[in-house]
């Protein structure tokens, strides 16, 4: 640590150790700003298959632009060193926030996972799967800021497969069943992988625990994801539904996947919140390497006994003396038995036959007869012939016949029927979803190709679906407008500015966006205008100005200079003329009013009617004063005019009744 990569980059404290890396506070010597280094284990440099997985992160990342995705700046080699150059996010991960406050409130869980699939959408919309989703990818900066990170795993969706070795990559706790199985890995692989994070969001830990990660990932392939306790129905569906075992069953990407979290949220009425910052970066950020383990295919191998076998050969020696094999030669007649008269009979032979000699033919017969031949060979070479034609035409039909495939009509399908159409003719779907203001939600508008042409099997094809009429975002409360605008502009809608909405906020500095209207989930037409309601900053105190005792024109003019909005009481409290004075205010004087809320003041006055006079003796001066003001009198105050001196006497007794606006005399000793 300490030292320069490329005599630019300085490498400072660790932040981070992985399996394949170590990340680095750092500083750009040349650009003057911090940054994050992944530098590569040295151990790993000599692979070509690790560095080439650590190079493909830096292009996969640089092709993505978008403010929940961390920026990558520069990758290099310096020596042994293969380092990659990224921004620098302040705070922690999820992973940290979760082992601090252990499962969140779903408005939280919400908060935090609107950003990641719109990272990881725009991921999916650019050709690209991420495969390691993750608490420990998921960045928390300043101000609660969600950042996905770590594309390192990121390949093509078109790519069939995982690596050269068919190594099975990524955190085994959020693998796909698919990925377990296979190792394959498209957009519905990170769809799986973040309904799993928002289950241990609510749960407070992951669905499937183990003390191997081959009993983990088994029941990744096996078994269901069990349902989250103390949540709304709504909420826990939706988990359930993004963590289907079979892919076709999930959202199919995870803009899909966040019009289906948006939907929830606002039937359960979950507005977004700040996202907490956790204390500090995660010490452990382990990818699990799961490589299959070779098995034989085939019977069981024979025994010894079975591999040598004796063979017996025939004995060598004389043969067989027994009386079996004994073979008698006698030259002359047999002997015949006792009692037989040896009689010969000899019988004549008939002289042979002589063969008749063969008729000469003429060349005329000798000429059809060849002819006759060439005829055969013709029949035959052409019969041999005729038959290898059909078996090499059908042998052709036959492969041509289980290579090719035909594109099936899928324009105005539900997307699960386009799905299962392709599935049945040996293709896969590519989808892009659109938003549209005619077709349903679901619905195939376009393929690519079109129906009824001709394709190899396994081929890929791209479908567009519409997603329906555009819906307002989730936007992160505090979040910069940039970042607001692209979200908005990412949905279909265009988003706007109107001072006349901005609010004061307790917590967002000024500026930062702390909602929009109209509100999240609204359905809009496509490119219709969203506005961003910007925070004016703390609310500032407004007390109440104390007009009691003047006149209606100098009331309403102070409490309007103080930006409140003043109100004339009705009936006897209203004022009858110029010189009605005020006799007290709603609410009353020295209260502070909350600028977010209703700042109208009510304002009552007193008339000249006639008014009881109160009993002030024994008071003080103060206090005697305030009373007869009250009660719509003026107060003249002789011998000793302190506030504090003691009233002996009043010019006009108790209980009599005169006109509003009567002067009294009070005397205070």
């Amino acid at each position: 640590m300490g030292g320069l990569l490329e005599q630019r980059y300085r490498v400072d404290s660790v932040l981070a150790r992985g399996g394949m890396s170590t990340v680095y506070r750092g500083r750009d010597t040349r650009l003057d700003r911090d940054v994050a280094i992944k530098v590569m284990d040295p151990h790993l440099t000599a692979d070509p298959a690790f560095v080439a997985r650590f190079e493909r992160e830096a292009r996969a990342a640089a092709q993505l632009h978008h403010p929940a995705v961390v920026s990558v700046h520069d990758q290099g080699v310096d020596g042994d060193q293969v380092y990659l150059v990224m921004e620098l996010i302040d705070g922690g991960n999820l992973r940290d926030l979760l082992n601090q406050r252990g499962k969140l409130a779903p408005a939280v869980a919400l908060s935090i996972l609107g950003p990641v699939l719109s990272a990881l959408g725009a991921a999916h919309r650019a050709g690209l799967v991420h495969r390691d989703v993750k608490p420990e990818n998921v960045l928390i900066g300043p101000g609660g800021q969600v950042k996905v990170a770590d594309f390192g795993l990121a390949r093509s969706i078109g790519v069939n497969g995982v690596t050269s070795d068919s190594e099975i990559l990524g955190t085994v706790a959020y693998l796909s069943p698919e990925q377990v199985e296979t190792g394959a890995a498209d957009a519905r692989s990170d769809v799986y992988a973040a309904g799993i994070v928002l289950y241990e969001m609510l749960a407070g830990q992951a669905p499937y625990r183990g003390e191997t990660p081959l009993s983990v990932a088994y029941q990744h392939v096996n078994s269901d994801v069990p349902s989250v306790p103390d949540i709304p129905l709504a909420l826990d569906t939706l988990v359930r539904k993004s963590t289907r075992r079979s892919p076709v069953l999930r959202p199919a990407n995870a803009d899909a996947f966040l019009a289906e979290l948006e939907r929830v949220g606002t039937e359960l009425g979950l507005t977004p919140q700040p996202v907490p910052v956790p204390g500090s970066l995660p010490e452990n950020d382990r990818t699990v390497v799961m490589r299959p383990v070779p098995v034989a295919v085939g019977a069981t191998p024979p025994s010894v006994a079975e591999l040598t076998r004796p063979v017996s050969k025939p004995p060598i020696g004389p043969p067989n003396t027994g009386a079996a094999a004994m073979t008698t030669i006698n030259t002359g007649p047999p002997t015949p038995p006792p009692g037989i008269s040896a009689t010969r009979t000899m019988q004549r032979q008939d002289p042979p036959r002589r063969r008749t000699p063969p008729k000469k033919k003429t060349k005329a017969e000798l000429a059809e007869e060849q002819r006759q031949r060439r005829k055969k060979l013709y029949i035959i070479w052409g019969s041999v012939a005729a038959v290898l034609l059909v078996a090499i035409g059908s042998f052709a039909y036959y492969v041509n016949a289980n290579r090719y495939t035909e594109m099936p009509a899928l324009n105005g399908q539900s997307e699960q029927n386009a799905m299962l159409l392709l599935q049945k003719a040996d293709l896969t779907g590519l989808v892009e979803k659109v938003a549209s203001n005619d077709v349903p939600n679901g619905t195939v508008i376009s393929s690519d190709p079109a129906a009824g042409a001709e394709l190899r099997k396994n081929d890929a094809v791209k479908i567009v679906v519409s997603r329906g009429k555009p819906v307002v975002p989730f936007v992160q409360t505090g979040a910069e407008v940039d970042a607001a605008t692209k979200e908005i502009q990412a949905a279909g809608l265009k988003a706007a500015k109107d001072a006349a909405k901005d609010a004061f906020h307790d917590t967002v500095p000024i500026g930062k966006v702390v909602g929009v209207d109209p509100r999240p989930g609204t359905t809009l037409d496509i490119d219709s205008p969203v506005t961003l309601i910007l925070s004016k900053g703390p609310p500032p105190r407004l007390p109440v100005p104390n007009v009691v005792g003047k006149t209606k024109d100098e009331a309403f003019a102070e409490l309007q200079r103080a930006g409140i909005e003043v109100v004339e009481a009705g009936g006897e409290d209203a004022a009858e003329n110029g010189g009605s004075r005020v006799a007290r205010t709603d609410p009353p004087a020295g209260t502070v009013l909350d600028p977010t809320q209703s700042k109208r003041v009510t304002v009552f006055f007193e008339n000249n009617r006639e008014v009881e006079v109160p009993d002030v003796a024994r008071k003080k001066v103060r206090e005697a004063k305030e009373e007869l003001e009250r009660a719509g009198l003026k107060v003249k105050v002789e011998f000793n005019k302190s506030n504090n001196a003691t009233v002996v006497n009043q010019s006009i007794q108790p209980g009599q009744r005169v006109r509003r606006g009567t002067e009294i005399t009070i005397v205070g000793l």
